[in-house]
């Protein structure tokens, strides 16, 4: 009779046990589902340390959910794109109607996915905002921007849509260029300026108010005018209205201007004139009757229904 091994069978049996045993671990590692850590936009915002202040106002203005759910882009305004934007910390944000910053935010988002490469070159590019107010993204050769705010860092992919980071807070527009100057104690003379011009030229009223067509502004601060001899608003009673008119409309540019949009050299003013730009150290406008003294612009971008604003420390002469 044939003797059977004893230790060889009980080493098989051993080795069997730990191959099942093998088979069901390995069947269990199959069976459990690996959860991917969650990647959206309202991620991205609340981990990132850049964005501290849109943390704040996208809670303040429940706005969480929504931007983790469909196919968004977002432009999104860092810590320091706030505090250039007049907004010193979150407690500024927060301080406002959530109503209100909840639709500064939505004029940040477009409802689609839309990288970088899917922007065509060019100027003012019209794209509707979740905020249901349109928006303008230049592309060319400095990069792309929207409403002249900088898209600093493109493509940030989330899980739903793309965020490109900019160096500004864009602002939806709710009035028109008068009314921007009427509702900034700084442009009174200007206001004042304007009227009278009105007068001896009804386009200055037209420029300023219709929505007709899109202008830019060129807009000088009271200090400006008071540099310039205009102590007050009397003063221009001295002025005839359509001399007047020749100056108010030689700081106006036919189209909508943004910062990103200028070129350096002469840009045609409504007057018929020109203004030279140079853009080499900041944005600086000279008048041809300024002697070479530039004027330099110290707060860009502001949008209007019918058009742009950008804040200026001169009075240009033609």
């Amino acid at each position: 009779m044939k003797k059977v091994n004893l230790l060889s069978l009980q080493a098989a049996k051993v080795m069997m046990i730990i191959g099942l045993a093998g088979l069901v671990s390995a069947c269990k590692d199959d069976d459990e589902e690996i959860i991917p850590t969650p990647n959206t936009i309202t991620d991205i915002v609340l981990t990132n340390n850049d964005f501290t202040i849109l943390r704040a106002a996208v809670q303040h203005a429940g706005l969480g959910d929504a931007l983790r759910t469909g196919s968004l882009t977002v432009f999104a305004p860092t810590d320091q794109a706030f505090i250039a934007s007049g907004f010193a910390n979150a407690a500024a944000i927060t301080a406002l109607p959530a109503a209100t910053v909840k639709s500064v935010l939505e004029y940040h988002v477009l409802a689609s996915r839309v990288p970088s490469s899917g922007i065509n070159d060019g100027s003012n590019q019209e794209v509707t905002t979740l905020q249901g107010s349109r928006a303008f993204v230049t592309k060319n050769a400095s990069g792309v921007s929207i409403n002249g705010a900088r898209v600093v860092t493109a493509d940030v992919n989330a899980d739903n849509g793309v965020i490109h980071v900019i160096d500004h807070v864009i602002m939806p527009p709710s009035q028109n260029l008068l009314e921007i100057a009427q509702g900034n104690s700084d442009f009174s003379l200007l206001v004042a300026a304007a009227t009278r011009a009105a007068a001896g030229n009804p386009v200055v009223l037209e420029a300023l108010t219709s929505d007709a067509g899109a202008f830019t502004v060129f807009a000088p601060t009271n200090q400006a005018f008071i540099d310039a001899g205009f102590a007050n608003e009397a003063a221009f009673n001295a002025v005839e209205p359509a001399a007047l008119a020749t100056i108010i409309l030689y700081h106006v540019v036919p189209g909508r201007v943004f910062s990103t949009n200028l070129a350096a050299g002469d840009v045609a003013t409504a007057n018929g004139d020109s203004v030279a730009v140079n853009l080499t150290n900041g944005v600086n406008i000279t008048g041809n009757g300024n002697g070479g003294t530039a004027s330099s612009v110290t707060s860009a971008n502001m949008l209007a229904t019918n058009g742009v604003v950008h804040v200026i420390d001169r009075v240009l002469l033609p």
